[in-house]
């Protein structure tokens, strides 16, 4: 699928956020500032489990967070939703401040604007598949009529026709999903946040979900934050990833930047063992076009190596790599895909 980052505004914007467990974590930041010292912490008896956290999330992108167990992540998205609330910093959602709203007016922005899924599913076990997906809209006080219509729409959507009167337990857990999914998607959210939403589900279903779920984002184009930790859900589905440790944001950038560029050692190791043919380009690999040559066929610059792997290394056909609009910015050879195959990688950009 063909995903292009959307420019700014920002759909949710983060400037400094901090969320420190323990007492008095308010006075110990005026104290210390906006860097404290793990020593000072610990010794005052806190935990930092998110620590200066800066991002901005663009509209319509795809947005996954990742890290080892601990390392933040799943605090910093409650954070963004301020189902915790932060210590410290700045919060933004399409331009409007979440920190300086009322506990009214953002329950309000939760049940209108913004869509969630967890990793365990908590549907509601006496109600059946279309009660669970309209339960957010009675909330809401939608007429009866009016919410079973777009909970039927959503049921749809997520393709669970048929099964409108089963009840949670009558259900794989690939179908449970599937009903969570839809009741997130009911109120038309204009961000959805998902915690590990595909972990307990074993490893065929868990392809299934995620291909499902490209299909609705190619559809409805929503803000996503995702976060998971693997890596090759996470190269599959997103836009840019964030990788955090101990509570702060290491890098921020796409699939291929994280492999090409990784800003810290701990990057490095946190990506070693992806496969390179699954997350570098046609562009990351292409060569100049050199005049004259002959070019058998084109392909996207985003197409994968793994993608064009067997058309290259079963032939001697030079591929063009063609931009957005269409124009051969490139060539792809066999050579050029054998290294990605064997581990001799692009050299990495500045």
């Amino acid at each position: 699928m063909t995903r292009t980052t959307p420019s700014p505004p920002s759909a949710l914007h983060l400037q400094g956020i901090w969320k420190i467990f323990g007492e008095d974590a308010d006075s110990f930041l005026q104290k210390f500032g906006p860097s404290p010292a793990d020593s000072d912490l610990q010794k005052a008896g806190l935990i930092a489990a998110v620590r200066d956290a800066n991002l901005d999330i663009h509209r319509g992108e795809i947005f996954v967070i990742m890290g080892l167990s601990g390392s933040g992540k799943s605090t910093l998205v409650r954070c963004m939703s301020r189902l915790i609330e932060p210590t410290a910093g700045e919060l933004f959602f399409e331009g409007q401040d979440l920190l300086a709203i009322s506990e009214k007016e953002l329950t309000e922005m939760r049940r209108h604007k913004m869509g969630m899924v967890f990793q365990h599913f908590a549907l509601l076990p006496h109600l059946s598949v279309l009660g669970n997906v309209a339960f957010p809209l009675e909330i809401q006080g939608v007429e009866k009529s009016v919410r079973q219509q777009r909970a039927l729409d959503m049921i749809e959507l997520v393709g669970l026709s048929g099964r409108e009167d089963y009840y949670p337990r009558e259900l794989s857990g690939g179908q449970q999903q599937r009903v969570g999914i839809a009741r997130s998607l009911a109120v038309e959210p204009d961000i959805w946040f998902l915690d590990e939403p595909f972990s307990a589900l074993d490893p065929l279903i868990r392809r299934e979900m995620q291909d499902e779920f490209l299909r609705l984002q190619g559809l409805l184009r929503k803000t996503i934050v995702f976060i998971t930790h693997d890596f090759d859900e996470a190269i599959r589905l997103a836009d840019r990833i964030a990788i955090m440790k101990d509570g702060a944001i290491i890098q921020i950038g796409a699939p291929e930047d994280l492999i090409l560029n990784p800003a810290t050692d701990y990057v490095a190791e946190f990506t070693r063992d992806v496969s390179r043919a699954k997350v570098l380009s046609a562009k990351t690999v292409m060569r100049p076009v050199t005049p004259g040559e002959s070019l058998d066929e084109t392909l996207a610059h985003h197409t994968k190596v793994q993608d064009l792997a067997h058309r290259a290394v079963n032939s001697d056909r030079h591929m063009g790599v063609i931009d957005d609009d269409g124009v051969i910015i490139g060539a792809v050879d066999n050579q050029a895909v054998l290294d990605v195959l064997v581990g001799n990688e692009p050299p990495r950009t500045n």
